[in-house]
């Protein structure tokens, strides 16, 4: 069984399943709802564990009451949990979604990590020496630099989320293998996906790419810069394709798949997701 190492932040998402947007001082009755622990690393390691992998996820989360609903969820899915802040007594980061039932668009309002402590002790060393691959989406910055510093002294492949642009990346970005961006990465005075890949070529990347929602996937690797297309579906539910995307690349990567098969694997995977409302409901639906 492979084991990959997730890293960054972990988030209480409630989502809601409307039949149409919100407009000004409007509501609406749910035509569903879910709680669910929730941020791209979270979602990531829940994928890596669904496909048959081991996931450890690392992060902040501490003992607000509201984490039991986070442990409780992450313990049904089987991803081990690595608390670096146990002490905290903050309420976890609270995301509100809102996903148009009619489009599969999805709104989030979050704090993300902002009220929360940054990890500033060493990750244990036996986590590195477990893992095959290891995922870090820059939310804990100074501790997905020490991981992946770890990492690349074992030779283990350091997979990026690049979700959106964040202060201190280039510092991961400098010992990453991959980088997996979305359309929405900008590095400053790059307008383009294409420009963002030519970025992380700078950097000395080896392998990037820029998904796209719908659209293909630009990618570069050592040897051709290029475009995948992507499953034509019909969307229910938008939410976390991305992260799920992330956790399927990691799967099909440590299960030594290379790099252009494993993105074709994580895009299959997203588009299972995507036909399925909330973050877990897809699961269900993988082939056996």
């Amino acid at each position: 069984m492979k084991t990959g190492v997730f890293a960054g932040l972990i988030t209480l998402d409630c989502i809601y399943q409307t039949r149409k947007g919100l407009a000004a001082n409007e509501k609406q009755v749910a035509e569903a709802m879910l709680l669910a622990a929730g941020g791209p690393a979270t979602n990531a390691a829940i994928a890596f564990q669904a496909l048959g992998g081991r996931a450890i996820l690392i992060g902040a989360l501490g003992q607000h009451p509201l984490t039991t609903v986070i442990q409780e969820d992450l313990a049904q899915y089987g991803v081990e949990l690595v608390d670096m802040t146990p002490e905290a007594t903050a309420p976890p980061p609270f995301s509100s979604i809102v996903v148009n039932v009619e489009t599969g668009d999805r709104a989030v309002i979050s704090r993300n990590v902002i009220d929360r402590p940054h990890i500033k002790q060493q990750p244990a060393a036996h986590l590195v020496a477990a893992m095959d691959c290891l995922l870090v989406d820059g939310h804990q910055m100074w501790l997905s630099q020490q991981l992946a510093q770890q990492a690349r002294q074992h030779n283990i492949p350091v997979i990026v989320d690049a979700g959106s642009w964040k202060s201190g990346f280039e510092t991961v970005f400098a010992l990453a293998t991959q980088v997996i961006a979305s359309a929405n990465f900008a590095p400053p005075d790059r307008k383009t996906e294409w420009d963002a890949i030519a970025y992380l070529q700078s950097l000395d990347v080896p392998y990037s790419a820029v998904t796209r929602g719908d659209q293909s996937i630009l990618y570069s690797t050592p040897s051709a810069s290029s475009e995948l297309p992507v499953p034509s579906i019909q969307p229910v539910d938008t939410l976390g394709a991305g992260d799920v995307f992330h956790g399927a690349f990691c799967y099909g990567y440590a299960d030594r798949l290379d790099f252009l098969n494993a993105l074709n694997f994580g895009a299959e995977i997203a588009a299972i997701a995507c036909q399925s409302f909330g973050t877990r409901q897809w699961i269900q639906k993988l082939p056996q």
